[in-house]
């Protein structure tokens, strides 16, 4: 299952969804948003606000589910860890 993870650098709640998932061995694409520039940025804002229906971080895609905050349960539900 496919498993992204859209994040800021300076944000608390996304460095502790990235380690719950380097924990539980869950492979998965990150994007730091604040890392990027120029376009690549905004199109990655632009992304996050497609899925999610806002601008909050961190954001996690699994499959087809969309997970807004570093909701713990909910992410080892969908990753049955």
């Amino acid at each position: 299952m496919q498993v992204r993870l859209f994040a800021l650098s300076t944000c608390p709640y996304c460095r502790m969804a990235k380690r719950f998932l380097d924990d539980g061995s869950v492979q998965y694409e990150l994007t730091e948003v604040d890392s990027l520039d120029g376009q690549e940025k905004d199109d990655a804002i632009a992304e996050v606000r497609e899925i999610s229906g806002g601008a909050s971080f961190p954001v996690i895609v699994v499959g087809d589910e969309v997970i807004v905050g570093f909701n713990k349960k909910r992410i080892k539900e969908l990753l049955d860890l």
